[in-house]
């Protein structure tokens, strides 16, 4: 199947030929003629199928010219990488298309933003917390919103996001068509379908925890964090085959200790990402490695949701992901638009369980590879993997129940004094002979009188 037997109109073909494209992917041929029809739409594809594609084609396709300033399309996702992305591909897609687009996040001026919105949009693309509060503030109105994407839904739910969804589907118009797209689904995805999509039609490329048939998964069995560096320093220096790389880690104090560490390995070549770290240095990281300049990128989650990057050669998983549903979505950076793709896990002993939680989900056994020979095995451990030490029968350490507790002293004289209130302030009055403001001239002459 190719474009040209889709119904699109020819400023698509053109700009889909500028692309470069020829066939659509499964879920983009399966969604097309569902979506086109304005029905709500549920849909199921594994990450790097071309989600993004699969909506935006027949949306653009029936988004007809106009001048009025609110928005017609609505598309929220989970992080604000994911919505400069996702407008990204949307212009690309309008190249020849008369409409205007907008991606608004948190962590910039929301003032820029409202100025922005105030020029009148066609489609905005936002994360849930930032399009609440330009709706509340007003300049944002939603009462033209014609078509609603929920693109990764489930790591939204993920992020906590669950009450401001709520809150945005309350101001929304009630005629509208809902569509979500996701890679996995979930009892709370599932429950978000039942209360606000009526009779949504399912479309389903691959069960939910599919791996992707062209990605070819690897593990290792590391004892603990020096070791796993010791092996990632070895790997690593083969540049040739490791020349686009993406790690994983659990945390984003951990992000930065092993960019310390590889960068210290390997001087230039690295970068990393997480929360904490600014809007401006953490797309400025992302485009350093989608540009070539840095070969390594360390990332938690955030980046393991939506974020295409091409010819991502591996994907390290460093540490093994507590949520099996989160190793599919790290491992889908790789192997995208059909291209093979490689992914290495490694786990310590106390991730077993986790990485056997990933083989049941995808109903696979993960390849195990032995650590190479030339590996030094460590023995220095970090903080978090030293095993807390319990003295039970210290005679110094006290229990809780020995710790001294609130004082039970009585109260100096001098801290007992109540607040008497009025009469209070007319005995200190006679006593002093004075007013208690300066500017009360009867009260100063009636003291004088009585002197």
């Amino acid at each position: 199947m190719t474009f040209q037997d889709l119904n699109l109109n020819t400023p698509l073909y053109n700009a889909i030929e500028d692309l470069g494209f020829e066939n659509p992917t499964p879920i983009q041929a399966e969604a097309f003629n569902i979506i086109a029809s304005g029905k709500d739409v549920v849909g199921i594809a594994q990450t790097g199928t071309g989600k993004t594609f699969a909506y935006m084609l027949p949306i653009l396709r029936h988004l007809k010219y106009s001048r009025q300033d609110n928005p017609r399309v609505l598309i929220l996702v989970p992080t604000r990488e994911l919505v400069v992305q996702v407008v990204d591909e949307i212009e690309k897609l309008s190249r020849y298309i008369n409409n205007r687009v907008l991606g608004v996040y948190g962590g910039t001026n929301i003032n820029t933003q409202k100025q922005a919105v105030a020029q009148g949009q066609d489609i905005i693309v936002a994360t849930p917390g930032r399009l609440y509060d330009l709706a509340v503030s007003r300049v944002l109105q939603l009462k033209s919103i014609q078509k609603l994407v929920i693109d990764e839904v489930d790591v939204m739910l993920d992020l906590g996001f669950r009450h401001q969804l709520m809150n945005i589907f309350d101001i929304l118009p009630e005629r509208r068509q809902n569509i979500m797209f996701s890679a996995t689904m979930t009892k709370d995805v599932d429950d978000l379908i039942t209360h606000f999509f009526i009779n949504p039609a399912k479309v389903q490329i691959a069960v939910s925890g599919t791996p992707l048939e062209n990605i070819k998964q690897q593990r290792y069995d590391v004892p603990n964090f020096y070791t796993k560096v010791n092996l990632l320093e070895y790997l690593l220096q083969d540049e040739n085959e490791f020349s686009k790389v993406l790690i994983f880690v659990a945390y984003k104090k951990m992000a930065d200790r092993l960019f310390d560490t590889l960068e210290a390995l390997f001087h230039g070549q690295t970068c990393v990402i997480h929360s904490n770290k600014t809007q401006n240095y953490r797309l400025r990281s992302i485009e350093q490695f989608r540009d070539g300049e840095h070969r390594i990128l360390v990332a938690t989650d955030v980046m393991a949701r939506g974020l295409d990057i091409d010819d991502i050669t591996h994907v390290i998983n460093f540490d093994t992901p507590e949520y099996p549903e989160n190793y599919m979505h790290r491992i889908g950076r790789t192997g995208r638009a059909e291209k093979e793709g490689r992914t290495l896990l490694f786990s310590t002993e106390k991730e077993q369980e986790a990485r056997e939680k990933i083989e049941d989900l995808m109903q696979l056994q993960i390849e195990s590879v032995v650590i190479p020979e030339a590996v030094e095995i460590s023995t220095t451990l970090i903080e978090e993997e030293r095993p807390q030490i319990k003295e039970r029968n210290n005679p110094i350490k006290r229990k809780k129940e020995d710790l001294p507790g609130p004082a039970f002293h009585e109260k100096k004289d001098k801290n007992k004094k109540v607040n008497l209130g009025g009469s209070y302030r007319r005995e200190a009055a006679k006593k002093y002979k004075k007013p208690k403001t300066r500017g009360d001239k009867n009260s100063n002459r009636r003291n004088k009188k009585r002197r």
